[in-house]
């Protein structure tokens, strides 16, 4: 392989599992740094600045999910566009998809930053947050937004590097803005007591930092067709329709998948303090377990539509397995692990033993059976790749989220059923049932396509 092609991986040849191998675990890597922004700021809140702080972090995290799923959902747009377009050689229409999307994601960014600033306050009143840290959150969330910006971009950029095969240097640009954050938590809270509003502004300025490196990164690419031209930044209407079509579905799913999980959250913050600092502390530690498994959905979507691209069809059901396989020991392997060493981790996040057991019944629930969700996930990224946007969205709207909202709605009301236990019961139910839902939708949709491949396309 010649040096100018050392970061870009051939998804169309040879055998998969090395390379989805090579793609995923740098991929989980890069994940997991990036969940030691909002880990680092919950554990040292807990620690150095008490529970009230711990809780009015911990509660806005399905918040954020629920405002950046959106528009997230369209970078998921660029890589299965721009994967498909480097499958099928065609360097135009990749340009294309690149300046399309950088511009896409600085406007999101902007727009996520005047939402958040402006109704930080409103939108957690209704989220039912405590009165005791309604404050802290909203300071927390006012901060952490302004940071939306260069997250956004870091997303976008990434996202159209993976559609390439380059999980690498996204995982060296997160190494070093991991650091940043740590030692920025640390002088912020323990040295200056800025207590939430410090652990925000670390993670925003360790943001704008990977977000330089990756603006570097793509302005000197080495292969016109990915190489960053600010004047060239702009939108082009037929690619947008295309990172539309796929990635607002996808948004919208992750947005309803928030929503949900708000939901449940309100639910939660019913429950006091003490059950809300606990949870959050063990929904940081799931946020681990879940990356490992969403590896492998990324690999199912990029692999996927790079060999739609190159017309390389009877590779679909090869990836399909092999990223269930995969998806499925990481959930069992990782899963088990987290609840094993539970109580070692969440006192990680807070020394108090209530919010310690707390968490423990959350992490019993959850993580045992976490392998479900990376089911449900690697077979999302197969029918996205395959070009289906829309789909796999009402699927998981009324598999997943429905079934939650109604189980909250119904069973949950029941006296003897009104605890926390049953509310984490919810979603291993729901992963299985939507899981069984994308199959069937997956069998039906890979007949449209044919069994073998069409030789003498350019790769």
């Amino acid at each position: 392989m010649k040096k100018t092609d050392a970061y870009q991986l051939d998804m169309t040849t040879g055998a998969l599992l090395p390379k989805m191998l090579r793609f995923a675990l740098p991929l989980m890597a890069s994940s997991l740094l990036q969940l030691l922004f909002n880990a680092a700021d919950i554990a040292v809140v807990g620690k150095f600045a008490g529970d009230n702080s711990l809780a009015a972090v911990g509660s806005t995290s399905s918040l954020i999910n629920l405002m950046t799923n959106l528009f997230l959902g369209l970078s998921t747009g660029a890589n299965v566009l721009s994967a498909k377009y480097i499958g099928a050689g065609d360097k135009k229409r990749t340009e294309k998809v690149v300046h399309t999307a950088i511009t896409v994601s600085l406007l999101c960014g902007l727009i996520l930053t005047l939402i958040g600033v402006a109704f930080a306050p409103q939108i957690l009143s209704l989220m039912k947050s405590p009165g005791g840290v309604i404050g802290l959150a909203s300071l927390y969330l006012r901060v952490y937004f302004l940071g939306m910006p260069a997250m956004m971009f870091y997303n976008f950029g990434s996202s159209l590097l993976r559609s390439k095969g380059d999980t690498r240097r996204p995982l060296y640009f997160l190494t070093a803005a991991g650091i940043l954050n740590v030692l920025l938590n640390l002088l912020f809270v323990i040295v200056f007591h800025m207590d939430v509003a410090g652990v925000a502004l670390a993670t925003i300025l360790s943001q704008y930092m990977s977000a330089v490196l990756i603006l570097r990164c793509l302005m000197t690419e080495k292969d016109e067709a990915f190489r960053l031209v600010l004047q060239k930044l702009g939108i082009d209407k037929t690619t947008l329709i295309g990172l539309v079509r796929i990635g607002l579905p996808a948004g919208l799913q992750g947005t309803v998948f928030s929503l949900s999980n708000v939901v449940i959250q309100s639910s939660i913050n019913s429950f006091g303090e003490i059950i809300v600092a606990g949870s959050s502390a063990a929904a940081s530690i799931e946020g681990f377990v879940w990356v490992s498994m969403n590896a492998f959905h990324q690999a199912a979507l990029t692999f996927t539509s790079q060999n739609i691209g190159g017309k390389k069809y009877s590779r679909i059901n090869k990836i399909f397995l092999r990223a269930q396989g995969c998806a499925i020991t990481a959930g069992l392997v990782f899963g088990n692990l987290a609840f094993l060493f539970g109580r070692p981790l969440l006192r990680i996040y807070t020394d108090t033993p209530a919010s310690i057991e707390a968490g423990m019944v959350r992490l019993s629930i959850i993580c045992t059976t976490y392998c479900l969700c990376g089911m449900m996930d690697a077979i999302v990224g197969s029918i996205r790749g395959m070009g289906y946007g829309v789909t796999p969205t009402i699927v998981s709207m009324l598999g997943a989220c429905g079934l939650r909202l109604l189980w909250i709605a119904t069973l949950f009301q029941l006296p003897q059923y009104h605890t926390p236990e049953a509310l984490f019961f919810s979603y291993p139910v729901s992963w299985t049932l939507t899981f069984l839902a994308h199959l069937v939708c997956f069998m039906f949709m890979r007949r449209r396509f044919p069994k073998k491949d069409e030789l003498n396309q350019p790769l």
